[in-house]
């Protein structure tokens, strides 16, 4: 994947964190990791990638990053299914994105939560993933991406 397409992705949390809250997201050096050790947090949004790309983009935080999240935007309530359906949200969010750029052949799948850190993640063991670290509220989360040309 070329920088100019991981760019979207970037652009996705970038746009999506500063609707919730003025401090800005920090991306970090995005870089490939072998798919035998996914990277995850607490909370994990998997969307399912069909069509000309398939594969997986997930987004991944830690529960005090959500609970921030919930209280900027005036949420009380942080209870464990408002976690995941924040972190399923934003999941959508950065793929929903991904797909205006990468066209209507990028089909994208309704988010799939896993709550604590999963042994494994679904990921195409001969293929590589592209993590893009991200630090909000000097908490850290990351985006990763697992696509290949169908």
């Amino acid at each position: 994947m070329k920088e100019d397409k991981l760019r979207i992705f970037i652009e996705g949390a970038q746009t999506y964190f500063s609707q919730i809250d003025k401090e800005e997201i920090i991306v970090g050096t995005p870089f490939l990791v072998e798919n035998n050790m996914p990277a995850a947090h607490d909370y994990t949004g998997i969307i399912g990638i069909s069509g000309n790309n398939t594969g997986i983009v997930y987004f991944t935080a830690p529960r005090i990053l959500l609970a921030h999240m919930l209280q900027s935007i005036n949420e009380p309530d942080l209870s464990e299914d408002n976690m995941t359906d924040l972190v399923g949200e934003v999941a959508n969010t950065i793929a929903g994105n991904a797909r205006s750029e990468f066209g209507e052949q990028f089909q994208i799948s309704v988010p799939i939560v896993i709550r604590g850190i999963p042994d494994e993640i679904l990921l195409p063991r001969k293929d590589r993933s592209f993590v893009i670290p991200l630090e909000w509220r000097k908490h850290q989360a990351a985006i990763v991406i697992s696509l290949r040309k169908s």
